[in-house]
């Protein structure tokens, strides 16, 4: 149950990808935001054979998530009873914050996202700034900045997540000099014991004889029958 305490936005910033030397102090919000949002994608192929009517899409890759909200600046006083001329400096200090290139590291710095708790870890690779009022000299004195941030994930849970090595999920090969059928299914799947079930799935009618550049649908197998 909340405690009743207003926990600010933070972004938190380190200078290598495992999130473990923090640099500097956060940087905190004016006000949290009203919303995120957080794009997940998959990408797949779509290539068609010639005369065909159809294509059985193809598992490409799933890009990294992306989480996205907005950033206000208000120096109307408005919001916190203190006034002042313009929010350039607000501004200079935040995009040097999320895209100052850091010359210890040969890149921008990493970021963690916090409110209350981490919502994500990764990089900026975009900041988009909205000025929305100005004084009567022309300075801005209101700004929304869209953040958005890409996750980095640490090797190890990658590889846990992706296990692009288990034999249950469908993979596709390229056929290179010296592959066989059986070959290639003890490499996929621990064992050749297959490589008739496959020669069926693509419609081999010759599969002694695979060409060199030849694509190879292996489809998934239940791993106790393996």
């Amino acid at each position: 149950m909340s405690d009743g305490k207003l926990e600010k936005l933070q972004i938190r910033a380190y200078s290598d990808p495992a999130f473990e030397n923090q640099v500097g102090a956060p940087l905190q919000v004016m006000m949290n935001p009203e919303n995120y949002s957080r794009e997940i994608k998959m990408e797949f192929t779509a290539n068609q054979g010639q005369g065909t009517s159809g294509n059985q899409p193809r598992f490409k890759l799933k890009p990294p998530e992306e989480l996205a909200f907005e950033i206000l600046y208000d120096n109307t006083g408005i919001i916190d009873g203190n006034p002042r001329p313009d929010i350039s400096d607000d501004i200079s200090h935040l995009q040097d914050f999320l895209m100052g290139y850091e010359g210890d590291i040969h890149q921008p710095k990493f970021f963690e996202f916090v409110w209350g708790t981490s919502l994500m870890k990764g990089i900026c690779p975009s900041l988009n700034i909205s000025y929305k009022l100005f004084n009567p000299n022309g300075k801005p004195i209101r700004a929304i900045c869209k953040v958005t941030i890409r996750e980095l994930k640490e090797d190890e849970r990658r590889v846990v997540e992706e296990r692009n090595s288990s034999p249950d999920l469908t993979h596709y090969r390229t056929v290179k000099k010296g592959d066989t059928l059986p070959l290639m299914c003890y490499r996929i799947y621990g064992s050749s014991f297959y490589y008739l079930q496959v020669a069926n799935a693509n419609g081999l009618t010759n599969f002694k004889n695979l060409q060199p550049g030849q694509e190879i649908f292996f489809p998934p197998f239940e791993k106790s029958k393996i």
